[in-house]
C-alpha cells in the first residue's frame, strides 16, 4: 500500500487502519462491515484447514469490546514509537505489534493483512525510513508454523516462543526480499541487453520465465516447455533455443531429453 510508504512516520489512527481495510476490501459485498471495525454478534475466531472440519486457533474478543481495544492498541503503538525512548529490539516490537493486533482481530476480514502491514510500519519507524519485507510471501510459504505460532502464544503474557518465530520469519522475509531487488535489477540489465534480439516468441518465453520469480522457472525450461509457451512447433523451438544459446541468452545443462535451458543473468 502507497499510504504505508508515505506516512510510515506519521502516528497511527483509527482513521488510518479504516483507510487499509477499505483498499484491501474494496468491491467485497459478503462483508457487512467495511472501513469500520466489525460490529457482528457471531464469535470472531482464527481458523485454518477444511470449511467443515475447521481448526479453531484462538477466538477474538467480541465485537462489543473492539472500539476499547482498538483505543488502548492504537495508543500503545504510538506511545511505543514516540520520541520516548524505549529499550524493546525494533524486531522485538514489530512481533508484540504482529500479535497484539491479530488477538484483537478487529475487523471482519483482512486482520492478517492489516497485521503485517503494521509489522512494516512498525519496522519503518524503528530504522526511521520505510521497509521493504515480503512478510506476506515468507509467512504464506509455511502457514501452518505462523497458525501454530498464534495459537501456541495468546492465552500467556510469556510470548518468548512467538517472538523467536517471527523473528526467524522476518530475517527470512528479508532475505528475500533482498533476492528479489537482486532479481529485478538483472531482469533490467538481461531486456536492455537482448530485447531487441529477441523474436516474439522468444520474448514470451523469457517473459513467462521471469514471472516465476527469483526462485526460477521449477526445474530448469525444456525445448517441450518452449514448445507450450510459445505454441509453436518443435522445430522452430529447437531453431529459437539454438539462436538464444549463441546470443547467450541461455545457459544449457544436461543432454538429450535432460537438457534445460536457464536465463543467463550474468551481467
Amino acid at each position: 500500500m502507497v499510504d504505508l510508504y508515505k506516512n510510515f512516520d506519521k502516528p497511527l489512527t483509527h482513521q488510518q487502519l479504516f483507510n487499509w481495510h477499505k483498499m484491501l476490501t474494496n468491491g467485497r459485498r459478503d462483508l457487512t462491515d467495511i472501513g469500520t471495525y466489525r460490529t457482528h454478534e457471531d464469535p470472531m475466531q482464527v481458523v485454518s484447514g477444511r470449511l467443515d472440519r475447521p481448526t479453531v486457533h484462538f477466538e477474538a474478543p467480541p465485537s462489543h469490546e473492539i472500539q476499547k481495544e482498538m483505543e488502548q492498541f492504537v495508543l500503545w503503538f504510538n506511545t511505543m514509537y514516540s520520541k520516548t525512548k524505549h529499550n524493546v529490539l525494533p524486531i522485538a516490537k514489530a512481533g508484540i505489534t504482529h500479535l497484539y493486533f491479530v488477538c484483537i482481530h478487529p475487523f471482519e476480514d483482512g486482520n492478517g493483512r492489516i497485521a503485517r502491514a503494521l509489522t512494516e510500519k512498525s519496522v519503518a519507524q524503528s530504522i526511521g525510513q520505510p521497509a521493504l519485507i515480503s512478510l506476506s510471501k515468507t509467512i504464506e510459504t509455511n502457514k501452518k508454523a505462523y497458525y501454530n505460532a498464534l495459537e501456541n502464544n495468546n492465552k500467556e503474557l510469556d510470548i518468548t516462543d512467538w517472538l523467536l518465530y517471527f523473528g526467524q520469519t522476518i530475517l527470512e522475509a528479508q532475505e528475500d526480499t533482498l533476492k528479489l531487488i537482486d532479481f529485478l535489477i538483472e531482469k533490467a540489465k538481461f531486456f536492455d541487453r537482448f530485447n531487441s534480439l529477441m523474436n516474439e516468441r522468444q520474448l514470451k518465453v523469457v517473459t513467462r520465465i521471469f514471472d516465476a520469480g527469483h526462485q526460477g522457472f521449477d526445474g530448469g525450461l525444456s525445448a517441450d516447455n518452449y514448445t507450450k509457451i510459445a505454441k509453436t512447433s518443435a522445430s522452430t523451438a529447437t531453431r529459437d533455443l539454438k539462436d538464444m544459446l549463441d546470443k547467450k541468452m541461455f545457459i544449457k545443462t544436461g543432454e538429450l531429453k535432460g537438457t534445460r535451458y536457464w536465463l543467463n543473468l550474468k551481467s
